[in-house]
């Protein structure tokens, strides 16, 4: 019998179980990959963020991999002794193999994006994290495949990894710094910190180097072999102490912003560049109904959610955008307007309140849950846009402050919550400079003029030039910074 088979795995199919699971890791990174990926968004950041996050599936399987040859390895030994490099060589080459995976993975996404202009840069520091993530799967199914030589090892081996490691990024915050994974979810506006990532490759592959030398060193009883280990477990250490020292938080980079200039301004992270005209289109309309009413805005700058106060120009606006997944305009469209006003569900103000605010986005108005809400919205409805926006004028401070009352629409009845009985009128008183209808009746005639804007602006309300329209002019791309 030869030698190599006597060993217990041959060389031919030790290649045939590479083959297979390089494929396998290839899809399963792709897959993995992909699903990280923020849609939309252009930046190379994205690409090492998605590339990193495959490990959550690729690594099990490259540990399960590990493992299985641990075993065979082990029992074609025969307990001869071994040299370190004929300890260290095995495990070395598994990992030529699952790193050759996860180049692979880098370059399927890079050439997704190569085409297309990307914001940002692609950080050495981060595909580095990513080998040292991959040889942390690799050390760890090694040594449990070569200490416990059973048949079950290799899935005992991925699902305690996928176990583990899960358990690290869900848990405490100092824990998911010690895993082999990027701090999620990920900010396009805050990147990638270079010195965060080098210091989690100097404990991975300090930590990683300490179990195979180890291991070795069990194997070969060689002290310089052991000394060897000590050392890795000395720059493992100095790694998780730079990591845990470092702010919890990363302070935001400065964005070079891409804007548009019609039929609104909109400006946004360059690598989002794609979904300015949906979002120049989905607020067009609010800003003109905005227009001359202290929530009016000529220009809208998105910013992070976690960014907190910041200073705008004047007549500018924030907007948050996640990703340019679908509807992705509509959703910042229905959260700008939102956040116009408090909100005040369970009160009758409440009802008042989503007219007005169905009326910005476009949409149907609702009807309520009281007969004074549906007469509302019956007067609402009744009115031109131009009307609308001098009534907003008016009572936007009522609007922002939920203090809306059936006085504002009209003069209906009061709110008792009780529907009109059979045979009975209910008593109206006309309080508004609108006429009263029904609602059967069409659109009213045209109100008068409004000249005032009332003083009371809430505090959250973005600052604007009053009464101009929203910029116009001709469709180009500009760029500012924050």
């Amino acid at each position: 019998m030869p030698v190599r088979e006597r060993r217990g795995v041959s060389r031919e199919e030790l290649q045939q179980s590479a083959l297979v699971a390089v494929a396998i890791l290839l899809v399963l990174g792709v897959f993995a990959a992909w699903s990280v990926l923020i849609p939309g968004v252009s930046a190379w950041e994205n690409i090492i963020v998605a590339v990193i996050g495959s490990l959550r599936l690729t690594g099990p399987v490259a540990a399960a991999f590990a493992a299985w040859v641990a075993v065979r390895r082990r029992r074609g030994t025969g307990g001869q002794s071994l040299t370190t490099w004929q300890a260290v060589r095995a495990p070395l080459a598994i990992l030529v193999v699952v790193g050759g995976s996860f180049v692979a993975t880098l370059l399927v996404l890079a050439v997704r994006t190569m085409l297309t202009e990307q914001a940002g840069r692609l950080l050495p520091s981060g595909l580095v994290m990513g080998m040292a993530g991959l040889a942390l799967y690799v050390a760890i199914g090694w040594v449990t495949g070569w200490l416990l030589p059973w048949t079950i090892t290799p899935m005992l081996a991925g699902l305690g990894c996928y176990g583990l490691f899960t358990w690290l990024i869900q848990g405490a915050t100092w824990a998911d710094r010690l895993a082999p994974a990027t701090r999620e979810p990920y900010d396009p506006f805050r990147g990638l910190s270079a010195t965060a990532l080098t210091d989690q490759t100097l404990w991975l592959l300090g930590l990683s180097a300490a179990l195979l030398l180890g291991w070795a060193a069990m194997v070969t009883r060689q002290a310089l072999v052991l000394a060897a280990a000590l050392l890795a477990v000395l720059a493992a250490g100095t790694g998780v102490a730079r990591l845990l020292g470092e702010p919890q938080t990363i302070s935001a980079q400065k964005v070079v912003y891409s804007c548009q200039e019609w039929p609104i301004m909109v400006c946004v992270h360059p690598g989002m560049r794609p979904g300015l005209p949906e979002l120049g289109s989905a607020f067009v309309k609010i800003a003109s109904r905005l227009a001359g009413t202290p929530g009016e805005f000529s220009r809208l700058e998105q910013h992070p959610r976690s960014g907190g106060a910041v200073s705008l120009p004047a007549g500018a606006a924030p907007i948050h955008v996640d990703d340019l997944a679908t509807g992705f305009a509509d959703e910042a469209a229905d959260e700008f307007v939102e956040n116009l006003a408090q909100r005040c569900d369970g009160t009758p103000a409440g009802g008042y309140r989503d007219i007005v605010v169905a009326w910005l986005l476009g949409k149907p108005l609702p009807g309520g849950p009281l007969p004074e809400h549906q007469y509302a919205a019956a007067w609402f409805s009744g009115l031109t846009d131009a009307q609308r926006r001098d009534w907003l004028r008016l009572h936007y401070s009522e609007f922002a402050a939920c203090r809306l009352q059936s006085s504002h629409f009209g003069g209906q009845p009061e709110e008792t919550g009780q529907p009109v009985q059979p045979g009975h009128k209910r008593q109206v008183a006309r309080t508004t400079p609108y006429p009263q209808i029904h609602p059967s009746q069409q659109a009213p005639a045209p109100a008068p003029a409004v000249t005032s804007v009332p003083p009371h602006v809430p505090m959250d309300a973005p600052a604007g030039n009053r009464g101009r329209a929203p910029g116009t002019g001709a469709d180009k791309i500009t760029s500012g910074s924050v």
